[in-house]
């Protein structure tokens, strides 16, 4: 098949309209979101006129060469989501026909118009192409030239098609409105490479790197074009965020060690460090990185006052370290400010803003002078990192809003998130150039897998570890059913997260939800009778309760405020649910009868999923916090809270499991899973993983006979900073 003709037209197919020029598609005026790889197979396919496309020229342009995916099960799953979008069937197409293992071809019937926002006065044509179809303009020395060649062309093709002059001068548009966005890996080495900082001049990127051996991260600098990274800093201690000065001197960065942490810079053709200030850091310290001001004068930052789990934004003199201005200085300890960008102009500046008992988050926008913060999103989820667009009109930046973390866009002055075409898979920590249109994002790599260990010496010594849940995509929140014959998991191994059911060996799994969302469902949870199973599912940007009746193949939305209710577990005579909400403005733990009707508060000192109830129905055991170490206990029946175990750390709040004697945990420091004897106060090992898990993912379940442990771990776990050039926002 010959190379398709790039085309700036308007596309009407059925009830659909195709921009190819601004990457959008519509129904009935409706934007249709659609995600990067199925758009890049939609245009492929109507550009090729009706002909068939194979499934190696698709995959070839999707994924260029020397990219680490199972190409024929990504393009499989590309297709299912473009058809997913535009409501069409493999077995009775209206839009996309497969040919069985040779490829696809568009059969709808289409038209095209020009888009009348195109039309613009060619302002140079030494970069330019035409999009009509016409060979593209090469670089020419002289601007008169340049134009007198375009000219010449659109006469030619005006006397070939019969359609006017002017309308072809029109369709001249510069090369960086017609060339598509693509993101590319920029680094692709072992190891993985966090928080990209575009230079003042966007040639050049700062990141945080953990090295070949992936031990200690450290800052580098990696040039557009180039492959060798530059090295910054040597320090043993973590030295991330690195944020580049306005005048391509400095590289600001944060270092976190055992000890004091602290903001440092490090000139950027290497030499001597110096430490502006120490810092406090808080819960998502892992988030908390600070940005220049456009002048170079100032740093703008979290500071967390001593003793303090929240804080405020506040800038620091470059000059006077010491010397700092409270832009969101509160008084509450619990409100927590951090990830702050300034403003293009530097007049604002935008930041994220939670309580330390929640990952429901939002972005606010503060003027550098201070006064009350505008709260810009709605959306009570998880944020993964912001920048501004360099014109100041929007915000980019990373949420699971809908599940999944990703790449949206909001105005300024307020309205509703929308999409953007790129970064659509795994994407964080955006950064945008001042110059050059470029778009840089850290894309997260990982694969979780279910395992099975043995609890017991004697067992472990005939049973090796073993994987006992597996596939290409995440399976995680495993959960043994009561009769420890099943097990209950979620899975993103049919392109969308669902609940999946197995036998307890793993085999026969069977998938039991189908809602074929964007969004994240998880944490399945048996009724004590093994016919219901609980879970979350958050398709309207908060996150709810859901009950799935197993032999009907039906769930049911339990919760339906417009709080983040996640994580249910049962009450041991399957009466009630328990859960996690914030619908009091904190995290605590919550209950409601099984069969639906009124949430009653259960903790009034923070609470967080998972809780179990004791096998005698007496007492609660839950987590605190999002990030909070510890397991605590509650006499249901009135009393005071106890701490009954400092572990897990903070982040592994779902790898422990109640049982009649004591609690089994995974120790993060000690990478061991372990057993806590409520009769000696003795903590014991049982087994030491293979790998361990990811932080803030569900991924622990005890067999009833007390002899298996399930336990989601990473057999990937990787990152890598994608490069989108050209980029329009």
């Amino acid at each position: 098949m010959g190379t398709p003709a790039r085309n700036p037209q308007i596309v009407h197919f059925a009830d659909y309209v195709l921009d190819l020029q601004t990457a959008e598609l519509r129904r009935n005026g409706t934007k249709v979101i659609l995600q990067e790889q199925p758009f890049q197979i939609l245009t492929t396919l109507i550009e090729s006129q009706g002909q068939l496309v194979t499934r190696e020229e698709l995959i070839k342009k999707l994924w260029p060469k020397g990219t680490f995916v199972d190409y024929e099960q990504s393009l499989n799953k590309a297709v299912a989501r473009l058809r997913e979008a535009l409501g069409d069937h493999a077995e009775d197409p209206q839009f996309v026909e497969t040919f069985r293992r040779k490829g696809y071809r568009f059969v709808a019937p289409i038209q095209r118009s020009v888009d009348q926002t195109t039309l613009a006065v060619v302002r140079d044509f030494a970069d330019a192409e035409t999009v009509l179809g016409a060979p593209p303009l090469q670089r020419l020395k002289a601007r008169r030239v340049g134009l007198r060649y375009a000219t010449f062309l659109a006469v030619a093709l005006g006397l070939i098609s019969g359609v006017p002059l002017w309308r072809h001068l029109s369709l001249v548009a510069l090369k960086s409105r017609a060339v598509p966005m693509t993101p590319l890996p920029f680094t692709s080495v072992r190891g993985k490479e966090l928080g990209p900082s575009f230079s003042p001049n966007g040639n050049q990127i700062a990141l945080s790197w953990n090295g070949e051996k992936e031990n200690n991260f450290d800052i580098y600098v990696k040039t557009i074009g180039a492959e060798k990274l530059l090295q910054l800093t040597f320090n043993p201690a973590l030295d991330l965020q690195p944020a580049w000065s306005p005048d391509g001197r400095f590289i600001a960065f944060q270092r976190h060690t055992q000890g004091e942490d602290g903001i440092f810079l490090v000139p950027v053709l290497g030499g001597q460090e110096r430490k502006l200030r120490s810092l406090q850091l808080g819960v998502f310290w892992y988030l908390e990185s600070f940005d220049w001001s456009p002048d170079g004068k100032n740093l703008v930052f979290t500071d967390r006052p001593p003793g303090h789990d929240g804080g405020g934004i506040s800038l620091l003199s470059i000059e006077n370290p010491e010397d700092n201005y409270g832009l969101t200085p509160s008084p509450d300890t619990q409100l927590y400010d951090f990830y702050p960008r300034f403003s293009p102009d530097g007049q604002s500046v935008a930041f994220i803003r939670t309580v330390t008992t929640s990952s429901s988050m939002d972005i606010y926008l503060v003027s550098v002078t201070g006064g009350e913060p505008k709260r810009l999103t709605f959306d009570k989820s998880m944020i993964h990192g912001l920048t501004w667009t360099p014109d100041g009109t929007y915000i980019v930046y990373s949420s699971d809003r809908v599940g999944g973390r990703r790449l949206w866009k909001i105005r300024t002055s307020g309205g509703d998130p929308e999409p953007l075409s790129v970064g659509q898979e795994d994407a964080v920590q955006p950064a945008i150039s001042r110059v050059g249109h470029n778009l840089a994002y850290t894309r997260i790599l990982y694969d979780t897998n279910i395992w099975r260990y043995a609890t017991s010496n004697a067992t472990r010594a005939r049973e090796l570890p073993t994987r006992l849940i597996a596939s290409t995509e995440r399976d995680q929140a495993p959960n043994f059913s009561p009769d420890g014959k099943r097990i209950a998991f979620a899975s993103r191994r049919s392109g969308s997260y669902e609940i999946w059911m197995c036998d307890s060996d793993g085999a026969s799994p069977v998938q039991l939800t189908r809602f074929h969302s964007s969004a994240e469902v998880g944490t399945p949870r048996w009724s004590p009778d093994g016919q219901h199973i609980a879970f979350d599912f958050d398709p309207e940007g908060n996150v709810d309760i859901y009950v799935l009746k197993i032999d009907e193949g039906r769930s049911h939305r339990l919760t339906t405020s417009s709080a983040n209710d996640s994580a249910p577990t049962w009450s041991s005579d399957g009466q009630w649910i328990y859960f996690s909400s914030d619908r009091s403005g904190t995290n605590q733990i919550w209950k409601m009868p099984a069969q639906g009707g009124p949430a009653v508060l259960v903790t009034k000192n923070g609470g967080y999923s998972p809780a179990y109830e004791s096998p005698d129905g007496k007492s609660l055991y839950y987590s605190k916090g999002f990030m909070d170490s510890g397991v605590w206990k509650l006499p249901l029946a009135g009393g005071e809270e106890t701490l009954v175990l400092d572990q897990p750390e903070g982040g592994f709040y779902g790898y422990w499991g109640l049982v009649e004697k004591g609690i089994y945990y995974y120790n993060a420091g000690k990478k061991n899973i372990e057993f806590f004897d409520f009769a000696t106060k003795h903590a014991s090992r049982v087994v030491t993983p293979v790998e361990p898990p990811i932080p803030a993912n569900p991924g622990f379940s005890v067999s009833p006979d007390r002899r298996w442990i399930l336990f989601a771990q990473k057999d990937q776990d990787n990152a890598n900073i994608m490069l989108v050039e050209n980029f329009r926002w």
